[in-house]
C-alpha cells in the first residue's frame, strides 16, 4: 500500500472515530458500536479491493461500481455531520472550556461534555443525504422520466411541421442489472411513437460484449424514419486496459456490427437524409468531439460536407462541448444538436421549469435540456443509464422527446 493509501485509510478511520463520537452520546450499546465500525471496514476493505483491481485501468464493473456507491452513501454523510455539526460543536465546547479556565479559575481545563440534542440532530442531518444515496442506488437509477419539448423554427420545411424526434443517450449496457426494468425503459421509448428515434452514444462501458444480454431488447426499439446513433467516448475502449492493440479495435468493430445487427444506422462523420415527399431535413452524425482530454475523432467538416446551406440540419454529437466549440462557429448553420455525455451527474437537484443545479455545471455550460443560441437548439440528454456511482439522485434518467414546429424562432 502507497503513501497515498496510507494518507486516504488514516483520514477515513479519522472520521469513523469522529463520527462515534455523536453515537457514543446517543446509545451505549455495544452490538451498535460495534456494527458501525464493522459495516465501515468491510465498506472500506471492498472500496479498496475494488479500485486496487483495476491494474490501472478506469473499467467500470458492477462490482466496482457498486463498492463505490456504498461508500459514498456511507462516507458523505458522515462528513457532512462532522462539517455541519460536530465540529461546530467542538468548537463551542473548546471556547466554553477556555473560558472556564480562564475566567472562572478552574483548577483544571474542562470542557463540556457534548449535547444530546446535537448528536441526535446531527445524525438525522447525516440520515438525508444517507437515504438520499441509497435511494438512487435501488430506485432511483431507474426512476425514467419522459420530458417532452416543442422547438420552433422559422425555416423548418413544412411538411416537417409536428414531427417528433425521441432522443436517448448514454445507456452504459455495462451498468445495468435488471432486465425488467431495462425493458419497461425501451417500452416507454416505443411508447412515445415518435417519427424517428436518434441514439447520441455511449451503448457500453468499455466492452462490446457488455451489450450482447441486452441487444434483443433494444433491438425492439423501432420507429417509421428508423432508429440512427452515433459513438460516444465509453464506445472506443479508452477506458479499459486491452492486451494488445488489435483486440481494442476488434472491439469497436463488434459495437459498429452489433448496433446494425440491432437494425440502427449509426453515423460516422457523415449524414443522410429524411425526406417527405418533395421536402427533406439532414440528419448529420459525428463521431465523439469532446473539449479538453476527450476523443476527438469527430469530423464535422466531413459530415457536413455536401449539405446545402439552406438545408434544415440536425446534428447528434455525443458530447454537449461540442455544440458551443465548433457546431455554433461553423459556416453551415446546424440548426438542431442533440447531445449527451454528463449524466447531470447522476445528481442534483432540479424544479422543472424553474430551477436546476449539478455540480455537473461547474464543468460544462450545458449539461442537461434545451439550450438556445441565437436561433439555434441544443438538447443534452441526462442519459438512459449511469456509470460509476449506480444510482440517480434528483437527475432522473431521460428519455427526450421532441417536436419540431414551423412558426417564429425570435431571439
Amino acid at each position: 500500500m502507497n503513501i497515498g493509501w496510507i494518507i486516504f485509510v488514516a483520514i477515513y478511520v479519522l472520521v469513523d472515530v469522529y463520527t462515534f463520537q455523536a453515537i457514543k452520546t446517543l446509545t451505549a450499546k455495544k452490538w451498535v458500536h460495534i456494527g458501525f465500525f464493522l459495516v465501515s471496514l468491510v465498506v472500506l476493505v471492498a472500496f479498496i479491493v475494488s479500485i486496487t483491481g483495476m491494474g490501472g485501468s478506469r473499467n467500470m464493473t458492477p462490482f466496482i461500481m457498486y463498492s463505490f456507491g456504498f461508500f459514498i452513501t456511507l462516507f458523505m454523510p458522515k462528513l457532512l455531520l462532522i462539517v455541519v455539526v460536530l465540529f461546530g460543536e467542538d468548537l463551542y465546547r473548546l471556547v466554553m472550556g477556555l473560558y472556564s479556565k480562564l475566567f472562572r479559575k478552574e483548577q483544571k481545563f474542562y470542557m463540556p461534555e457534548r449535547r444530546r440534542f446535537i448528536s441526535m440532530m446531527a445524525l438525522g442531518l447525516a440520515a438525508l443525504p444517507f437515504g438520499a444515496l441509497l435511494y438512487g442506488m435501488f430506485k432511483g437509477r431507474y426512476n425514467y422520466k419522459v420530458l417532452s419539448y416543442n422547438l420552433t423554427f422559422d425555416d423548418l420545411p413544412d411538411a416537417f411541421d409536428g414531427y417528433t424526434i425521441t432522443q436517448i443517450s448514454d445507456i452504459h449496457s455495462g451498468s445495468f442489472t435488471n432486465a425488467e426494468m431495462v425493458a419497461y425503459a425501451v417500452d416507454l421509448v416505443n411508447k412515445q411513437k415518435s417519427d424517428i428515434i436518434l441514439f447520441t452514444g455511449d451503448l457500453v462501458n468499455d466492452m462490446a460484449t457488455e451489450m450482447e444480454p441486452w441487444k434483443d431488447v433494444f433491438a425492439s426499439i423501432k420507429a417509421p424514419d428508423g432508429v440512427y446513433s452515433v459513438l460516444g467516448n465509453h464506445d472506443y475502449g479508452d477506458y479499459f486496459t486491452w492486451p494488445d492493440e488489435k483486440l481494442k479495435a476488434q472491439n469497436l468493430v463488434d459495437i459498429k456490427e452489433l448496433q446494425a445487427k440491432m437494425g440502427w444506422k449509426l453515423l460516422l462523420n457523415e449524414h443522410t437524409y429524411i425526406t417527405k415527399g418533395d421536402s427533406k431535413i439532414a440528419l448529420v452524425g459525428v463521431e465523439n468531439w469532446g473539449k479538453g482530454r476527450f476523443k476527438k475523432a469527430g469530423d464535422l467538416n466531413k459530415a457536413v460536407d455536401g449539405i446545402d446551406d439552406s438545408d434544415f440540419k440536425i446534428l447528434m454529437s455525443h458530447d454537449p462541448s461540442h455544440w458551443r466549440e465548433e457546431v455554433l462557429p461553423h459556416k453551415k448553420k446546424i440548426h438542431l444538436t442533440l447531445s449527451g455525455h454528463t449524466h447531470g451527474m447522476q445528481f442534483g437537484f432540479e424544479i422543472p421549469g424553474f430551477f436546476k443545479w449539478s455540480p455537473v455545471k461547474y464543468q460544462y455550460k450545458e449539461w442537461a435540456g434545451i439550450y438556445k443560441e441565437g436561433k439555434d437548439f441544443l438538447n443534452v440528454n441526462r442519459g438512459f443509464g449511469y456509470i460509476g456511482y449506480p444510482g440517480r439522485v434528483g437527475i432522473w434518467p431521460e428519455i427526450s422527446v421532441i417536436t419540431l414546429k414551423k412558426g417564429s424562432n425570435n431571439v
